[in-house]
């Protein structure tokens, strides 16, 4: 694969614009949980509250916080990580690559939020 300075420029434009967007997710889906943490109830096992029929047990913590640190983790290592991530690029489509990346970010943002909503219903 032939690494030229457009494609430089063009990973780097596009590097950016996730960056910004995935950390807006990131803070969104934080502000949310938090949110939802000041309003719902603290127990052992929240899922069971959501739906009786469930056999999963989390607690309030993990069940609203557990994505969105993980969005943490993710919107920081790719921040640190460009120079790595331009280096193993898996296609020479980077566009494609950015949006299987982008609907990855969505989906994390999408349960995060879902679960702080579904903790909110319980409260009101």
């Amino acid at each position: 694969m032939v690494r030229t300075d457009q494609t430089a420029a063009e990973f780097v434009r596009l590097h950016k614009a996730f960056i910004l967007h995935f950390g807006a997710a990131t803070v969104l889906a934080w502000a949310t949980a938090l949110y939802a943490g000041f309003h719902a109830p603290w127990v052992r096992n929240l899922a069971f509250l959501i739906d009786p029929s469930s056999y999963k047990v989390e607690s309030t913590w993990s069940y609203l916080f557990g994505f969105p640190l993980l969005m943490t983790v993710a919107w920081v290592a790719v921040l640190l990580a460009r120079d790595m991530l331009f280096a193993t690029r898996l296609r020479g489509h980077l566009v494609a690559e950015f949006a299987v990346a982008g609907a990855v970010g969505f989906l994390m943002f999408y349960l995060a939020i879902d679960r702080a909503v579904a903790a909110l219903r319980l409260a009101f």
